[in-house]
């Protein structure tokens, strides 16, 4: 029996390794479902936030068997507890790894009953940041003449699998939902992007700045998301301008900095483009410094440079299942709307960001 079980772990460690690394490198996909219900005291009422999306609202953290307990729909899902007086479940299904179509079809439309149950209340996804981080990692592979094309499919990849799942969600949520909504993107590996490619433009014949390159094209996704968000029935909550800018006004302009760089509903493409990638450009800054005041600031990515930092525990969500479980909430009420440390890690900003939306009743 013994030498069977050594056999099996030698068969079973490289595909642990292929998988954390792939998983981490936006080149496989590893399932993440958890559900996790906060447990409010004095009730026995439960509603329900679904979740679809990739390894962000999985709560990844480099692990290929567990996840945070508390990503940003369960910090939401305490949010709403406190709101509602009830128990809210939390309900994740995501794949780390997956790109926009990928969600769509295996999450979205394959596990739409998640979303169906009469108890649902919220649901809300993200999507496109493994289309933008293979396009990228495609672009600084090159060399010779720069191709744009990767990019490009990124891009429109993204605005087809974003409407595609609103118009889907539209159709088959449960009709009592209250709320949906998305969250768009924030930008990992910003400041580490400020380097040079090893292609060449065809038309300058110089290398290219990869930020450069990358930013009107992320700013371009984020703008569909909370314009098609505003067409379909959808809130936004705008990751990007919570974890790119300052909460302090840097530049004088009379506004926070992440308050600058919010989309502003029914403004015109051209319009946003050219804010983010000019106008407000050197207001914007690495995710790993965010800061909150002029002299402080946190650090809202994890050492992997790509996923955002969280407090509070892990659950079993990867290779070997995941949890379904409950536990009484961190914080049970919200001064001003906010918890403790709404503004200190990655997960809890976006939590705090999904929660403004949230509706007075159930």
């Amino acid at each position: 029996m013994a030498f069977r079980l050594r056999a099996a772990w030698r068969v079973l460690l490289p595909a642990l390794a292929g998988l954390l690394v792939g998983a981490s490198a936006s080149a496989n996909t590893l399932t993440q479902n958890v559900s996790w219900t906060i447990d409010r005291a004095g009730t026995s009422t439960k509603y329900r936030v679904v979740a679809y999306g990739d390894s962000i609202y999985a709560g990844y953290n480099g692990s290929v068997l567990n996840a945070a307990k508390y990503a940003a729909t369960t910090v939401d899902a305490e949010y709403l507890a406190a709101k509602w007086g009830a128990d809210i479940e939390n309900v994740r299904r995501a794949k780390s790894g997956a790109v926009a179509s990928d969600i769509y079809n295996n999450k979205i439309v394959a596990e739409r009953s998640y979303m169906q149950a009469a108890s649902t209340r919220v649901v809300t996804f993200e999507m496109c940041g493994n289309d933008g981080l293979q396009a990228r990692s495609a672009f600084k592979s090159q060399s010779g003449t720069c191709s744009y094309a990767g990019l490009e499919t990124a891009l429109a990849n993204c605005k087809t699998y974003v409407a595609a799942a609103m118009d889907y969600i539209n159709a088959n949520a449960y009709a009592g939902t209250k709320l949906k909504i998305i969250t768009n993107l924030y930008y990992p590996g910003y400041a580490a992007d400020n380097v040079q490619s090893s292609c060449r433009d065809g038309t300058t014949g110089a290398t290219v700045n990869v930020q450069g390159a990358m930013l009107p094209r992320i700013a371009k996704m984020n703008y569909w998301m909370c314009e098609y968000a505003r067409q379909k029935g959808f809130q936004c909550a705008d990751s990007f301008a919570q974890y790119m800018g300052a909460d302090h006004d840097s530049n004088g302009d009379g506004q926070a900095d992440a308050d600058a760089l919010r989309y502003v509903a029914g403004e015109s493409e051209a319009s946003y483009v050219t804010r983010i990638t000019t106008t407000l450009r050197s207001t914007i800054r690495d995710a790993n410094q965010k800061f909150v005041s002029a002299s402080s600031s946190y650090d809202y990515i994890q050492s992997d440079d790509t996923h955002p930092t969280y407090t509070g525990g892990t659950v079993r969500a990867g290779l070997f299942g995941g949890t379904t479980g409950s536990g009484a909430a961190r914080y049970t009420s919200f001064a001003g709307g906010k918890s403790p440390i709404w503004n200190q890690l990655g997960h809890e900003r976006m939590g705090w960001a999904l929660s403004v939306s949230n509706p007075a009743a159930p």
